[in-house]
């Protein structure tokens, strides 16, 4: 009788077999985001704001704009608008569909919930660059520049564009954690870029301003960038990615569920 109680699992075995692994929770994450009418129709807007600009880019301006490059660059940053808002509504839906009592009942680790929400918000910004990409490709050539660079695009500028897209969504992510409602972290989201670039624009605060500005991170999607601009996108990811998430992460871990 000893060795076959022996052998049988214990109750904390059988409940770690039975947790759900971080891919699992990545995927449901995934389907959270599109599952609600609000995620859904954000994602097609996104969808289609891409077409529309690189259809604009290519068929409007002088010639040597028709580049691929053009093309991609004008779609990134536009699509920038919105990407935030999709890394937002992943997280405050816990809050706004009040299923959050549910997802920290099934998982009670909750930094297991929110590594799920950061990994789901990367998954879906590699799928925006893709859907970029091949949207601008098909563009170029309906009506290609006649400059020997059209389809000028190099591994280093893709790389950029990558890091790009997974920083505008984890930016919202780490504002969805910190705010936990979506009103108030879409509004912060947008007001607080204008108002610190207002604010160094009117102190003369220049030297500040290039270091911290969000307009920083234009420059992955525009050129192979220089060490000291990545130095410019480190110390700007620090101030609007690394300060809201610490906040949300705490916020996001020590939180009552309401």
């Amino acid at each position: 009788m000893s060795t076959a109680a022996a052998t049988l699992p214990s109750d904390r075995d059988a409940a770690r077999d039975r947790r759900p692994s971080l891919v699992t929770l990545t995927r449901v994450e995934l389907r959270k985001a599109c599952d609600t009418r609000a995620g859904f129709w954000l994602l097609l807007v996104c969808a289609l704001l891409v077409v529309a600009v690189a259809a604009i880019s290519i068929f409007a301006g002088e010639d040597f704009d028709h580049t691929l490059r053009n093309v991609f660059d004008n779609s990134a940053q536009i699509l920038n608008f919105l990407l935030p808002v999709v890394g937002i509504l992943l997280v405050t839906s816990e809050w706004s569909q009040r299923t959050a009592q549910v997802t920290f009942t099934l998982v009670p680790h909750r930094g297991r919930v929110l590594a799920a929400k950061l990994l789901a918000s990367v998954a879906l910004a590699l799928l925006a660059f893709a859907v970029t990409l091949v949207v601008s490709l098909l563009f170029t050539a309906i009506n290609p520049s006649s400059f020997n660079d059209a389809w000028s695009l190099g591994a280093p500028l893709l790389g950029q564009s990558v890091v790009f897209f997974i920083i505008s969504l984890l930016v919202g992510t780490a504002f969805g954690a910190a705010f936990q409602l979506s009103a108030p972290a879409i509004v912060s989201s947008y007001v607080l870029v204008l108002a610190y670039a207002a604010l160094t624009s009117v102190l003369k605060l220049d030297g500040l301003a290039r270091w911290t500005d969000q307009s920083a991170f234009g420059a992955l999607t525009d050129h192979s960038m220089s060490a000291r601009e990545w130095a410019r996108v480190g110390t700007t990811v620090l101030l609007w990615l690394g300060l809201p998430l610490a906040i949300g992460a705490y916020r996001f871990l020590r939180n009552e569920i309401r």
